[in-house]
């Protein structure tokens, strides 16, 4: 296997190298120069913040949809348990929100590598509504464990604090805090990248295209989905616990499948084949959802209609369409 399709550097030809790396190279410039620019356009830094961690959340996912072949509806779980994680260890035990973020992560990362041999066990439709069920049974937790979680209205009483490094205090306002997410942005997508490129990524791919072949060879194939499972759950629940960050408020609607439907029209939408796919989709998502709810409460029918048109004219999303646009 030569490579990973929609990886930002593949060990294919040496041109499309250079045109990837200086693609990325570029992307790297623009999201660091975002509070410079998006003011001037009519933007806000924490909506940059919101479409970073909707797009890691989504690139979680994505690995174990796009690249392994494994269609989870119930990721927002371990988004929802780094989120709850964050805002807990804030509210309870420290005020280090690198501490709380790591615990989040931790939090959401252990479930999904205890649950994920679990949901593997089956196949197709099965695979999803274990995905589901056990969601759920996180959302519902939430909502019942009223003196831990705040029930439906959630968990408060938290907020970021200036991070604190020797000889030096980083403020959390609007723009400190993009570049926090900034850099676990850059830190897991880069992470994931090595994971695609290495022969681990290799076996996902190849599991999403002959999953029985890989079987029939006596490959492993659901230790390796366990893997790819428990992954994209690290880094959903490292996306879920900088958006407790980012609102200083969490509730059981980040464990709620609907959140997970959402994460997995964003990964379709932008190319759930292509690296950078889930940042497209996560552009578009969260684009049109601030300017229509701000007109109609009904945002989602127009995110209806983007996602048809999507899959009608761009099935390989909007990055993978104008890729293979450039590629002809």
């Amino acid at each position: 296997m030569s490579g990973v399709a929609g990886a930002p550097a593949s060990v294919s030809g040496g041109p499309m190298i250079s045109r990837r790396i200086l693609g990325n190279v570029a992307l790297g410039l623009v999201l660091f120069a975002v509070p410079v620019w998006l003011p001037l356009v009519g933007g806000y830094t924490d909506l940059a913040s919101r479409v970073l961690i909707y797009a890691l959340a989504a690139m979680g996912l994505n690995l174990l949809l796009g690249f392994t072949g494994g269609l989870s509806f119930g990721h927002a779980a371990y988004f929802g348990l780094g989120s709850y994680g964050v805002g807990l260890m804030l509210k309870y035990e420290t005020h280090s929100i690198l501490l709380a973020l790591l615990v989040g992560t931790l939090v959401g990362g252990l479930a999904a590598a205890l649950l994920g041999p679990i949901a593997v066990r089956r196949r197709g439709i099965y695979f999803s509504m274990i995905t589901i069920a056990i969601g759920q049974m996180f959302y519902f937790i939430a909502v019942r464990w009223n003196g831990l979680t705040g029930g439906e209205d959630g968990l408060t009483g938290f907020s970021r604090h200036p991070i604190h490094l020797p000889g030096l205090t980083l403020p959390m306002g609007s723009v400190g805090f993009y570049y926090l997410v900034l850099v676990c942005f850059g830190v897991a997508a880069l992470a994931l990248w090595v994971v695609l490129n290495a022969p681990l990524g290799h076996s996902f791919v190849a599991i999403r295209e002959n999953y029985k072949r890989l079987t029939f060879l006596g490959i492993r194939t659901q230790r390796y989905v366990a893997i790819s499972f428990a992954i994209s759950g690290v880094v959903a629940a490292l996306a879920g616990g900088l958006n407790a960050l980012l609102d200083n408020f969490t509730s059981p609607n980040t464990l709620n499948y609907t959140l997970s439907g959402d994460f997995l029209i964003i990964a379709v939408l932008g190319g759930m084949r292509n690296f950078w796919g889930p940042l497209m989709g996560a552009v578009i998502f969260v684009l049109v959802r601030d300017y229509v709810s701000s007109i109609t409460n009904n945002w989602m029918t127009v995110i209806g209609l983007v996602f048809v048109v999507s899959v009608i004219f761009f099935p390989m999303g909007v990055l993978g369409f104008f890729n293979r646009g450039a590629k002809s």
